[in-house]
C-alpha cells in the first residue's frame, strides 16, 4: 500500500465522525474553508471559451461544487471531482448526479483520466500527518507533475506557510525555495503564489 492511502484513511475516518461538513473534512472552520475556495476560483482566467472545465482533484464531499453554486460562479465552468476514496465518490455521486466524479489513483492509471482546462487542489497537501516530510515530498512532487500533466491551461493546490510562528508536525510546511526550484525544473516558470489571503498557507497557480 501506497503510503499516502494513510492520509486517505484519515479523511474517510472524519467524514464517517462528523459528516458533510467541514468538520468531516478536517477543516478548522468554515469560513476559512469558503476563503479557501475563492482562492482556488482566482486560478481560472478568462479564456473565451463556451466552456471551461475545471476537475476538483481531492473532491472529498464537493463542498467546492456547493460554493461554486451558491456563489453564482460562472455558468461556463464545468465541474468534475476525483477522489482516491470511493467512499467520497459514492456519497459525491449521489449528492450531484449530474456531476462526472472519477474514484482513480492518478500516479497508478495515468491514463485513466482525461485532461482539463484547470485542477485545482484544495488541502491535497496540507496534511502529512505521521509522514516523515521527505515522504510527503516525494508524493508531493510526483502528484503534482502528474496532475500538471492533465491541465490544458492551469492547475492551483496549497500547501502550509514555513513563516508562522511555530509548525505542526502533522501539516506539510513547505519552503518557497524548494517549492519554486521543482516548478522551474520540473513543471514550469509560469507560476503565481498567493500568501495573500491571511491563513498560514499560500496557494500556487501554476500554469501552462
Amino acid at each position: 500500500m501506497e503510503n499516502y492511502q494513510s492520509i486517505v484513511a484519515f479523511y474517510e475516518g472524519c467524514f464517517e465522525k462528523f459528516g458533510d461538513n467541514h468538520n468531516g473534512l478536517h477543516w478548522p472552520n468554515l469560513p476559512d474553508l469558503v476563503r479557501r475556495y475563492d482562492v482556488m476560483l482566482g486560478v481560472v482566467r478568462e479564456t473565451g471559451k463556451e466552456e471551461t472545465t475545471l476537475l476538483d482533484f481531492g473532491c472529498g464531499t464537493a463542498m467546492f461544487y456547493e460554493h461554486m453554486l451558491k456563489k453564482n460562479a460562472p455558468p461556463k465552468i464545468k465541474y468534475s471531482g476525483l477522489d482516491l476514496s470511493p467512499k467520497f465518490v459514492d456519497f459525491c455521486k449521489k449528492k450531484f448526479p449530474e456531476v462526472d466524479f472519477y474514484c482513480l489513483d492518478i500516479l497508478k492509471n495515468p491514463n485513466a483520466l482525461g485532461t482539463f482546462d484547470y485542477i485545482i487542489m484544495n488541502g491535497v497537501f496540507t496534511e502529512k500527518l505521521d509522514l516523515p516530510f521527505s515522504d510527503m515530498l516525494d508524493y508531493f512532487q510526483r502528484m503534482a507533475a502528474a496532475v500538471f500533466s492533465k491541465v490544458r491551461i492551469g492547475m492551483a493546490f496549497n500547501v502550509m506557510s514555513k513563516q508562522v510562528d511555530w509548525e505542526k508536525d502533522f501539516l506539510f510546511h513547505l519552503p518557497l525555495d524548494t517549492l519554486a526550484f521543482f516548478l522551474t525544473r520540473e513543471l514550469s516558470r509560469n507560476f503565481i503564489i498567493r500568501n495573500d489571503y491571511g491563513l498560514y498557507e499560500y496557494t500556487t497557480y501554476v500554469y501552462k
